[in-house]
């Protein structure tokens, strides 16, 4: 896909992102662990951002959505739909038009039976039949709405997510680490179901460590590093040794990946093991 034929959906630009931490008791001090980062994200294209733990994927995706914490402060711009994404905005756009999937199934209450999750925040008159459209989308039976977390399986568990998280309307979907440590069918449905999103139209943030499994839906890689946005690659760049990718950084995190050079000395100083 070329991105320059896709209208802007979201925009980041220059986004730092600072803590104020307390420590030795009244002594205040400021960390910055983001302090350039852009991306843009186009109406029906998916966006995987890539890099080592610590990097400031998940920062980014909360900025986005205005769920930071409260001792966070952020300095850059953010548009959405070509208008400023002020944090009254976020609030307004987040749940709706934004959509958020979370990194851990343990986002769903053990204690409630799935179906009346799915039907958090639905008008009461149609919560039922929503949720029940939303099970037959994501292949789960009626009966399954009965259940608790713990009497369903990982993959079960993942499609109860994405119908808690994704509405309809949803035009921009960010999806942190959806991927991590799950048997290959589930991963192949989690992938199948974001491309799906695209194809409606929606814009998709794929946050993953997990490159090789971003590239199967990918339209294009932004690679994160200490906070900065060092390269934004087309998805068809990451081929042979990476000699269409631009950045150093880029070009041996790909080749440290098993099916290329495997760079163990790279792997354990760079990224330690974490993004592969």
């Amino acid at each position: 896909m070329n991105n320059t034929s896709k209208k802007p959906l979201l925009q980041v630009e220059n986004l730092s992102i600072s803590f104020s931490q307390y420590f030795k008791g009244t002594q205040k001090r400021v960390i910055r662990p983001i302090v350039d980062l852009h991306v843009e994200i186009g109406e029906g294209e998916i966006v995987a951002v890539v890099g080592a733990s610590g990097s400031g994927k998940s920062l980014l995706a909360h900025a986005v959505l205005g769920i930071l914490p409260g001792n966070a402060m952020w300095e850059g711009r953010m548009l959405y739909r070509g208008e400023i994404l002020t944090e009254e905005r976020k609030a307004q756009l987040r749940g709706g038009e934004i959509s958020f999937i979370p990194q851990s199934v343990n986002y769903l209450d053990p204690l409630m039976q799935v179906g009346k999750q799915v039907q958090i925040g639905l008008e009461k008159s149609v919560a039922q039949g929503i949720q029940k459209e939303l099970f037959q989308q994501y292949g789960l039976k009626e009966s399954d709405g009965k259940l608790y977390p713990h009497e369903l399986s990982g993959g079960m568990l993942r499609r109860v997510l994405f119908a808690t998280s994704v509405r309809e309307g949803g035009r921009l979907v960010i999806a942190d680490e959806p991927t991590p440590g799950i048997h290959p069918e589930i991963l192949s449905e989690i992938l199948k179901q974001l491309a799906q999103f695209s194809k409606k139209g929606a814009g998709v943030m794929l946050i993953t460590h997990d490159i090789m499994s971003a590239l199967e839906i990918a339209d294009r890689v932004a690679v994160i590093k200490d906070g900065r946005t060092v390269e934004i690659a087309e998805a068809a760049a990451f081929e042979g040794k990476g000699e269409r990718l631009k950045d150093e950084y880029t070009q041996r995190l790909w080749r440290a990946l098993p099916q290329n050079d495997f760079d163990l000395e790279f792997q354990r100083k760079d990224v330690g093991m974490q993004c592969l």
